[in-house]
């Protein structure tokens, strides 16, 4: 892949990056700004290591949900969650605001099993899909799709 079929390929994929880690990182989008930049740097600089262009969102995809993973390992709370979560509500836009609920049911889920729901129910991915592109089996997928619906659905009733 050349640099220009690259600078296309981010053209057509930076909308639906930037809501797949808007809903990984529940809004939070000057998360979302640094993720997708970090995550476009690293395609960048793998890009030799990347063959088949009808497969580039779901290498993305890899590569998205992995810098999201490190970043979330890196972050140390400096401050109670409930003043993080004052702030950032105070922060979103108006536009963000009517999905305030799912995205603090969401901010709640483990990671894999806030992936999991996020890239079968928003994206449209089968359960083997996730699996391979979250680098775990089948199985567990399912188990997380499973636990993610049961614990949203409550959050989400009694939100």
């Amino acid at each position: 892949m050349n640099k220009q079929d690259f600078i296309d390929h981010i053209v057509t994929t930076q909308e639906w990056l930037r809501r797949f880690l808007a809903s990984l990182c529940c809004g939070d989008m000057f998360m979302v700004d640094e993720l997708a930049q970090e995550t476009y740097i690293k395609a960048y600089l793998s890009i030799d290591k990347f063959k088949d262009d009808k497969k580039f969102k779901a290498w993305l995809i890899k590569i998205a949900y992995n810098t999201y993973i490190s970043h979330v390992r890196k972050i140390k709370p400096i401050v109670d969650i409930d003043e993080i979560r004052t702030i950032e509500s105070e922060k979103q836009a108006d536009t963000n605001f009517q999905y305030e609920d799912l995205y603090s049911a969401l901010r709640s889920l483990p990671s894999m099993e806030r992936a999991s729901i996020i890239l079968y129910y928003m994206e449209g991915y089968s359960s083997k899909e996730i699996a391979y592109l979250l680098q775990t089996k089948d199985q567990n997928v399912r188990q997380a799709l499973s636990r993610g619906r049961e614990r949203l659905r409550i959050l989400l009733k009694h939100g």
